[in-house]
C-alpha cells in the first residue's frame, strides 16, 4: 500500500511538473520575450483581415502555444547554462562556443570555412549590380561609396573552436578585387580593424562595439573626402549592453558585457520619432553638412549616430530592395552601401528601385553579341514607387539555351519595343530584372561584354 500510495504521488508531481506551462499560459497569458533574434508567434485571430473564417487558426494556435508557454525562456535559459557548464556545447547551431568566452554566430561559418563560396560569375553579378548603382548616383549628382562589415571570426579567429579556416580568398576579397575592376569605390573595413592592436567587436555579440562603429564612421567620411574624429574620443566604459549571440543562448539571462560610450555627446535629432535602432527608417538632422543616404543592416545600429551628427541631413534604410529612388527625392550628396560579409549574396537577389540605363551598340561590334527573340519569358509588374515604370524580371534560361561562348564577366542587356537596350541586374541562378518605362516591352534578351558605361576614372 506504502509503495503504490509513493507510485502515485510521483506521478502526479510528474503530471504537475507537465501541467506547469499550460496552466501558466491559461493563467498569465502574457506572450514570452524572444531572445536574441527570434520571432515568436503572435496570438492568432478567429478571423482574418477581411472578417472571414481564419482557416489556418489551428495551426497557428499550435505555433503560439508552442513559442509562448509558461516559463519557455526560463527553460531555454537554464538547458542552455547546463550544456554550456557541462558538455561545452550549445543548445542552438545560431551560436558558437569560442574560447574565453567569445560567442560566434553560426551563419559565419560558411565564410569562415570557405564552404559554398560564391561562383566567379556571382561575384562579377555582385561587382556589376553595384557598378550600375555607383552610375545611377553619379548621375544624379551624388558620391558613391560600399563597404562590407567583417564578420567577427574574419577579423579575430584566435578565439573559434578547433574549426580550420580556409586559407583561400574569401568572397569579400575577391568581390573586392572585382570591384576594384569596374571602378566601384570601396572602404576596406578588414585591413581598417585588422591595424587596431584592441579588439573592438563585443565577446557576446556579432557586432562591432561603440568604438568599433567610431572607427568604422571616420572611414566613411574620409573615403568620401571628408572629416570626423570620433575614434579619438574620449570614451566611457559602461557595462551596458546584452550581446545578441548571449540573448540566444540565455534568453532570460541578464549578463552584460561593456561597451565603450562616446563621451563627448553627438549632435542629432530625428525627424520622425523611432523606436530603435532596428527602425526600417531613420531619418535625422545633424550639426554637419551635406545630405547622406545610407542602406544599412544591423551594423548600422552603433554607426549611424556618429554619421547622423556627420551630416545635415541623413537618411538610413534597412529595406531590401535598395531605394535607389530616394537619392533624387533626398537630394542627396552621398550614398553609402554597407553590407555585412555574410550576406554578400544578397546583392544578387534583389532589383534596385531605380530605371535601368539605356545603353547603345558601338559601330562594328563583335559577333559575339547573342539575342534570343523567342523562348524568353518576361514577367512584368507596375512599380508602386517607381512611377511611371514596370519591374520585369526574366526567369533562370534553360541550359541548352545559354551559349557555350558567353564568358563569365558579361553582362545583360534587354531588348525593348522601342528599339532600345536596358541594362538588367544580375540576380541568382541566371535571372535578371530591371526597371522599364511602362510604355515599352520587352522583347529579346543579350549577353554581351561589359562595355557602354561612361568613361570615368576610378576612385583613388
Amino acid at each position: 500500500m506504502k509503495k503504490n500510495f509513493l507510485y502515485a504521488t510521483f506521478t502526479a508531481l510528474i503530471l504537475l511538473l507537465c501541467l506547469i506551462p499550460s496552466l501558466g499560459m491559461a493563467l498569465a497569458p502574457q506572450a514570452a520575450e524572444a531572445g536574441g533574434n527570434q520571432a515568436l508567434s503572435a496570438p492568432p485571430s478567429l478571423w482574418d483581415a477581411e472578417g472571414r473564417w481564419n482557416t489556418a487558426y489551428l495551426s497557428q494556435i499550435q505555433d503560439y502555444a508552442r513559442d509562448n508557454y509558461f516559463l519557455r525562456q526560463d527553460m531555454i535559459t537554464l538547458w542552455s547554462a547546463l550544456n554550456v557548464k557541462l558538455f561545452r556545447s550549445s543548445i542552438t547551431e545560431d551560436v558558437v562556443l569560442g574560447t574565453d568566452g567569445w560567442l560566434y554566430f553560426g551563419d559565419t561559418l560558411p565564410d569562415y570555412a570557405g564552404l559554398e563560396p560564391m561562383t566567379d560569375r556571382e561575384l562579377f553579378s555582385a561587382a556589376r549590380n553595384l557598378a550600375l548603382i555607383s552610375e545611377y548616383c553619379e548621375s544624379q549628382g551624388a558620391k558613391f561609396l560600399f563597404t562590407t562589415a567583417p564578420n567577427k571570426n574574419s577579423l579575430y579567429p584566435e578565439h573559434m573552436p578547433g574549426l580550420t579556416a580556409s586559407q583561400e580568398p574569401h568572397d569579400a576579397e575577391r568581390l573586392s578585387a572585382e570591384l576594384a575592376r569596374q571602378c566601384v569605390a570601396e572602404l576596406d573595413c578588414f585591413a581598417l580593424f585588422r591595424a587596431q592592436e584592441e579588439p573592438l567587436y563585443f565577446r557576446t555579440d556579432s557586432h562591432w562595439n561603440s568604438q568599433g562603429a567610431a572607427l568604422a564612421a571616420d572611414a566613411v567620411n574620409h573615403a568620401l573626402g571628408r572629416e570626423s574624429q570620433y575614434f579619438d574620443g574620449p570614451f566611457t566604459p559602461e557595462e551596458v549592453h546584452k550581446g545578441d549571440l548571449y540573448d540566444m543562448l540565455y534568453p532570460t539571462g541578464e549578463g552584460l558585457e561593456t561597451d565603450w560610450i562616446y563621451a563627448s555627446g553627438l549632435d542629432l535629432t530625428y525627424d520622425v520619432p523611432i523606436r530603435s535602432a532596428e527602425n526600417l527608417t531613420i531619418m535625422t538632422h545633424g550639426s554637419g553638412e551635406g545630405s547622406l543616404l545610407m542602406f544599412r543592416d544591423s551594423f548600422g545600429n552603433l554607426l549611424y549616430p556618429y554619421l547622423a551628427d556627420s551630416f545635415g541631413a541623413a537618411l538610413f534604410s534597412r529595406s531590401m530592395p535598395y531605394r535607389l529612388d530616394l537619392v533624387s527625392q533626398r537630394e542627396a550628396d552621398y550614398v553609402v552601401v554597407e553590407l555585412v560579409e555574410r550576406n554578400l549574396r544578397y546583392l544578387i537577389q534583389n532589383v534596385p528601385v531605380m530605371p535601368a540605363p539605356r545603353r547603345e551598340l558601338p559601330e562594328g561590334f563583335p559577333e559575339t553579341f547573342y539575342v534570343w527573340d523567342d523562348g524568353i519569358e518576361f514577367s512584368t509588374e507596375a512599380s508602386e514607387v517607381l512611377p511611371g515604370y514596370v519591374l520585369v524580371t526574366r526567369p533562370k534560361i534553360p541550359e541548352d539555351m545559354i551559349l557555350p561562348a558567353v564568358d563569365t564577366n558579361s553582362q545583360v542587356l534587354v531588348l525593348a519595343s522601342n528599339g532600345c537596350l536596358y541594362e538588367a541586374f544580375l540576380l541568382e541562378d541566371g535571372q535578371a530584372g530591371l526597371y522599364l518605362p511602362e510604355d515599352v516591352q520587352p522583347q529579346g534578351l543579350a549577353y554581351a561584354p561589359v562595355w557602354g558605361t561612361p568613361n570615368r576614372e576610378c576612385f583613388q
